[in-house]
C-alpha cells in the first residue's frame, strides 16, 4: 500500500462561481488533499529533505483559492492537484474542494468535487538546429503541455551545442529537458513526441542530419521505482542508451533537477547521479543558451 501525507480542512475565502455574486462577495472553500509519497526514507532518516513539507502544500492550496477566480471548483481542484504534482516525491494525489456555501437553491450540507491526479515522472530531451529554435523548443514545451495525460512539471534553461554526428557544417543545435508526468503508456508517449515533431516539420531522410525540432524520451519511470520502464526493443529503448555520454542531454536535465538519476546498468550500483555523469563528460561543445522556464 503506497504511504500517504493527508492535509484536510484547509480554508480560505476565494472568488469562483459562476454567478456575478460569487465572484464580488466570496465564499468559503476548504480543501483536502491526499498525498502518495514514499515515506520510507523519511521514516529513517527523520529528515525533512526526504519527505513533502505539508505546510508549503498549504500555502499553496490558499494561494490558489485566494487567487484569480474560476468559473468551476473542477478547476481550482485540477489547478492544485497540478502545483502538488510538481512537487518531488508526490507520485499521486487526490483533491477535495469543499463549496459549503454555494447557491444550491434547496437546503445542503455540502458541495464537493473530488479527483485523483497521477504520472509516471519521465524525462524528454529537446533539440532543434533548423528556423527559430528558441520558438520551436517553446511551442513543443506548449504542444507537450496541451496534450492529455501529460502534466509539464519543469523545463530546464537552453544550452547551445555543436552537433553531435551526421552530416558536416550543420548548424549548432539549442537543446533542453522537460520533466513530464504521464498516464500514457511508453510506445503511446512516443507515438505523442513523433506527432509533435511531425507539427513542426520534422523530417527523417538524414540520420542525425539537421532538424527543425527533435524529441527524444530519456526515461520512463524512477529508476528503481515501480513505475520504472526498461526496454530493449528497438524502437523504443529505455533509458536511452546514449543519454549517459550525451553533455547536452545531461547539463540541462541537471539544471532543471540536480537531484536526477539515470540508470546506466543493473541493479542499485547502475543508478547513477546525472550530475555525476555529467562530471565525467566532454562539455566543451556546450555552451550556457537563453533563459526560460516553464510554460
Amino acid at each position: 500500500m503506497t504511504d500517504q501525507i493527508v492535509l484536510q480542512g484547509v480554508s480560505a475565502r476565494g472568488f469562483h462561481g459562476v454567478l456575478g455574486a460569487e465572484k464580488r462577495d466570496g465564499q468559503t472553500f476548504v480543501v483536502d488533499v491526499t498525498l502518495e509519497v514514499d515515506l520510507s526514507a523519511a521514516g529513517r532518516s527523520d529528515d525533512l529533505a526526504t519527505t513533502v513539507d505539508y505546510a508549503k502544500v498549504a500555502g499553496e492550496i490558499v494561494g490558489r483559492v485566494t487567487g484569480p477566480s474560476f468559473d468551476l471548483i473542477e478547476r481550482l481542484a485540477t489547478v492544485i492537484a497540478d502545483d502538488v504534482l510538481r512537487r518531488d516525491r508526490v507520485e499521486a494525489v487526490e483533491v477535495v474542494v469543499h463549496k459549503p456555501q454555494a447557491p444550491v437553491g434547496h437546503p445542503f450540507s455540502d458541495v464537493q468535487v473530488r479527483l485523483w491526479r497521477g504520472g509516471v515522472p519521465v524525462v524528454v530531451a529537446l533539440g532543434s538546429n533548423l528556423g527559430d529554435r528558441d520558438e520551436t523548443l517553446r511551442s513543443a514545451v506548449e504542444a507537450l503541455a496541451d496534450r492529455p495525460g501529460i502534466l509539464v512539471v519543469g523545463v530546464s534553461p537552453v544550452v547551445e551545442t555543436d552537433p553531435v554526428g551526421g552530416p558536416p557544417d550543420q548548424p549548432p543545435f539549442l537543446n533542453a529537458v522537460a520533466l513530464v508526468r504521464t498516464d500514457l503508456p511508453p510506445d503511446a508517449l512516443l507515438a505523442t513526441l513523433h506527432e509533435i515533431e511531425a507539427e513542426h516539420g520534422r523530417t527523417r531522410e538524414v540520420r542525425w542530419g539537421a532538424r527543425t525540432l527533435d524529441l527524444d524520451l530519456i526515461q520512463y519511470g524512477s529508476p528503481g521505482s515501480a513505475g520504472e520502464v526498461r526496454s530493449e526493443a528497438p524502437e523504443l529503448t529505455l533509458p536511452h542508451p546514449r543519454a549517459a555520454e550525451r553533455a547536452f542531454v545531461l547539463l540541462p536535465w541537471d539544471l532543471a533537477d540536480p537531484a536526477a538519476r539515470l540508470r546506466v546498468g543493473d541493479g542499485a550500483g547502475g543508478i547513477r547521479r546525472v550530475g555525476d555523469l555529467l562530471a565525467g563528460t566532454d562539455r566543451s561543445g556546450v555552451r550556457t543558451g537563453p533563459e526560460w522556464g516553464d510554460p
